[in-house]
């Protein structure tokens, strides 16, 4: 048996379920107060086309949140410890996104990078190892890795107000570890995410202190991507499951894309266009803005938790009311942001 999936069936053992966040909370909280005695050293968020704010903020909370999550994860019983094929695609993507928040780095080649180490996730699933090479082996393994580097970005584009992207970790992360208490499954994992995420909140609120940075946001939303489709693949949740918890933020990354492609803008070009960018900028603030999607994300994590419980088959029915009603509340961001313009001419 392997060294870490011994060490994890003795650490699953050993200790109650809640003592995997508590740990990865108090080491997140720990390396966020050792890097707040040097936070104008490290790198900054200035403000720029795309940025909310008004100041230089440092960018190194993603630091704190994988400091508090690995040694949970890697001691863990749970996907992580008998699969570590995770980890060399996603150390590749995180060290190019802290390269970026250090040095720059050429947006083309972060995108090749993080298809690359998605591709080579999605070859490793279990299921699809068992597969064998197919014409559906090698399409499932190109839509899993589609969808793993949009999740990436997708954290990455909600990073713009404070708190946003803790809070949307903090309820997906919760989702996936309730969910997966309830098919019996460890749960260390997914709780250790979100505990070490909820801490990151703390000095990531309005006014923030802190951000997580690409080498944070980028790594969560792979992992949001790649925990997903293991629990899919493990008989965790249905498909519809990740989706779900995660769509607020989904519908706003993808919707503003899909209008920009429609513009012809260049999509590496700094904008404000996102809905909770425009949201923010018609008043409400980083604070509001905060409130109105925390309010979202929970509605539709509960809604998912629910549904999966209760009536998991309803689960795709569920999702449409969801895009309608967000659809709606889009729609009416979008009157108000031309009625505003408008006044503004």
């Amino acid at each position: 048996m392997p060294l870490w999936g011994t060490l994890g069936r003795m650490s699953a053992v050993a200790h109650a379920p809640w003592v995997a966040p508590m740990l990865s909370a108090v080491v997140t909280a720990i390396v966020l107060g050792l890097l707040s005695w040097n936070s104008m050293r490290l790198p900054l968020d200035y403000p720029s086309g795309r940025s909310l704010h008004d100041r230089p903020v440092a960018r190194v909370g993603g630091i704190a949140i994988w400091a508090g999550f690995l040694p949970v994860a890697l001691l863990s019983a749970g996907p992580f410890a008998t699969n570590v094929a995770w980890l060399g695609p996603w150390a590749i993507v995180t060290a190019v996104s802290f390269a970026d928040d250090w040095f720059g780095v050429r947006a083309v080649v972060r995108l090749m990078v993080q298809a690359i180490a998605a591709l080579a996730f999605a070859v490793a699933l279990p299921a699809n190892a068992a597969e064998g090479i197919s014409t559906a082996h090698v399409l499932g393994s190109i839509g899993i890795a589609l969808a793993v580097v949009w999740s990436a970005n997708l954290f990455n584009f909600m990073d713009g107000n404070d708190g946003l992207a803790a809070v949307m970790a903090s309820c997906g992360f919760g989702a996936y570890g309730i969910a997966a208490l309830r098919a019996g499954a460890d749960a260390d994992v997914f709780f250790a995410l979100a505990a070490a995420t909820l801490v990151f909140l703390w000095v990531n609120l309005p006014p923030a202190r802190t951000f997580m940075g690409d080498g944070g946001s980028v790594g969560l939303g792979f992992l949001a991507a790649a925990l997903g489709f293991h629990g899919i693949r493990a008989a965790m949740w249905p498909s519809w499951f990740p989706l779900l918890v995660f769509l607020p933020f989904a519908a706003d990354a993808t919707i503003t894309v899909l209008r920009r492609v429609a513009r012809g803008d260049h999509l590496f070009q700094a904008h404000r266009t996102h809905y909770y960018q425009r949201l923010h900028q018609m008043g409400p603030g980083h604070r509001g803005t905060l409130v109105f999607y925390a309010v979202l994300i929970t509605g539709t994590s509960a809604s998912a938790l629910y549904t999966l419980a209760v009536a998991p088959d309803s689960g795709w029915s569920v999702m449409a009311a969801w895009v309608v009603a967000i659809g709606g509340l889009f729609a009416a961001i979008d009157y108000h942001w031309r009625s505003r313009r408008a006044e503004q001419e």
